[in-house]
């Protein structure tokens, strides 16, 4: 017996150390050593980091949901997030193709390449979203208009949504900067940066909706200014570590002038990392758009509150998974073919043990979460129907996940795009309508049509993984 209770605590000794190592953010050689280590590495620091990603959206959410008009800003909240998600889209399809490519370039043991094309990278998605940013705030209230939201909603919330997309510039750099450094291998600073941002996020948000002393309330629009000052405040902490030259790439001046032929490459490799985002996007604002016309304002806002909540949950899922794009990425440019598809692997038996604990979790407790979030009797109810249905795909989710992330990571941003487009414009939306409309479902249609479309593209997903084209793509 003492002897399995000095194995135990070796092994628990062992695992804190490694928790402790992923966490101060040393830079690691993920193409040899134990697969294990380096997920678990990886993993932590990138759960974390997206778990500090959700809370941007829950911290806004509690604060206006105990306004007194709460029904109209939790809508504005979940619609400006839902219109957001394209811009996410891009973000994630810039920082796929960073990540693929630094990767591949840090296991080919050849950072400055590595630091030129992170440099190309984040010209491209500055000039792409400046045009985006000047559209989206002349636009903003005939963009919550077409969204389903009320007259009223509309005009309330039209200052948060003008701040949030005039700001996007920020979301662009927070998230392709943190796929700069995961690519290398060094996901803690991302993690870090999002630390930051939350912390500043969490004390400016009840000082900018309530206000205090001379600062006066700003109601919804505070929730707005808080989040992007925030987000501002994580990005500049990315940009000193981006440039200080203590890290393994070492960004220079020069690698910011235009290469034609870097950036082609990356727009090759983003293009359909993009659309695959952007097809994904679509469908879950189409979706938020029928729950808003069959539910009413309470419906939507149920909606938007459990959707705020299954993130919350997935997001470090989301994380988990980016390990996987990492390891595959540098293990490809080592031409260690078996050690990337047993990364793969490993990283998606974790997945699946955390997805169950989620599920369980949401199933017990989850209606205690939404109660936290509104006062509305209505909108609880609407949310914990909602997140029991949607919850029971928890599994297929981050399997789906770690799924695409491995093409991703290889670089194969097209296989993944199709399977986005099928599962969710050819069968997720269509499935939707039918029960939210023709079958009279409303709102519950739409939650019952998430899981089923969630598992087809999760089977699919795998299908294509065990062919094994994604290990021939060249970046």
């Amino acid at each position: 017996m003492s002897e399995q209770n000095t194995a135990a605590r070796g092994k628990l000794s062992h695992f804190i150390k490694l928790v402790r190592q992923s966490v101060k953010g040393e830079e690691q050689d993920f193409t040899k050593g134990s697969i294990r280590r380096a997920v678990v590495l990886l993993a932590i620091p990138m759960m974390l980091e997206m778990a500090m990603e959700s809370v941007f959206a829950l911290v806004d959410l509690y604060f206006v949901g105990h306004l007194h008009n709460s029904s109209h800003a939790i809508q504005t909240v979940g619609l400006t997030e839902s219109v957001l998600t394209i811009i996410y889209s891009l973000a994630i399809g810039m920082s796929m193709a960073a990540t693929a490519v630094v990767a591949r370039r840090i296991g080919e043991k050849d950072p400055d390449a590595a630091a030129k094309a992170g440099a190309q990278a984040l010209l491209l998605a500055f000039i792409i979203n400046l045009i985006i940013s000047i559209a989206g705030f002349i636009y903003a209230t005939d963009i919550l208009l077409l969204m389903g939201a009320s007259e009223e909603t509309a005009t309330l919330g039209t200052p948060f949504i003008k701040i949030m997309m005039g700001g996007s510039i920020i979301i662009m750099l927070l998230f392709l900067i943190n796929g700069i450094f995961r690519g290398a291998g060094n996901a803690a600073i991302a993690m870090k940066s999002l630390w930051i941002a939350n912390i500043a996020n969490i004390m400016l948000c009840p000082v900018l909706i309530d206000g205090l002393g001379p600062i006066p309330a700003f109601g919804l629009t505070g929730a707005a200014i808080a989040t992007t000052l925030g987000r501002g405040l994580g990005v500049c902490y990315q940009v000193f570590h981006l440039l200080n030259g203590r890290h393994k790439m070492k960004f220079h001046l020069a690698d910011f002038k235009p290469n034609h032929n870097q950036l082609a490459a990356l727009v090759k490799i983003a293009t359909p990392g993009v659309f695959q985002f952007v097809i994904a996007s679509c469908s879950w604002i189409f979706l938020a758009q029928l729950v808003a016309t069959t539910g009413g304002d309470h419906g939507s806002a149920g909606y938007q509150t459990a959707l705020r909540l299954m993130m919350f949950f997935m997001l470090p899922a989301w994380g988990m998974s980016n390990a996987a794009a990492t390891l595959v990425g540098q293990n490809l440019g080592a031409k260690h073919l078996d050690r990337a598809e047993q990364s793969v692997l490993k990283t998606a038996k974790y997945i699946v043990l955390y997805m169950i604990g989620v599920m369980v979790f949401t199933f017990t407790i989850g209606q205690f979460f939404i109660a936290f979030f509104s006062n509305d009797r209505q909108i609880q109810e609407v949310a914990r129907h909602a997140l029991q249905i949607m919850s029971t795909g928890y599994i297929f989710y981050g399997m789906g996940m770690v799924l695409i992330s491995t093409f991703n990571g290889a670089g194969d941003t097209w296989t993944p795009t199709w399977v986005n487009f099928f599962g969710f414009w050819l069968f997720q939306i269509p499935l939707a309508f039918l029960l939210a409309k023709h079958f009279d479902l409303g709102p519950t249609g739409v939650f019952i049509a998430i899981p089923i479309a969630e598992t087809a593209i999760a089977i699919a997903g795998y299908i294509l993984f065990k062919k094994g084209n994604w290990k021939t793509v060249k970046v």
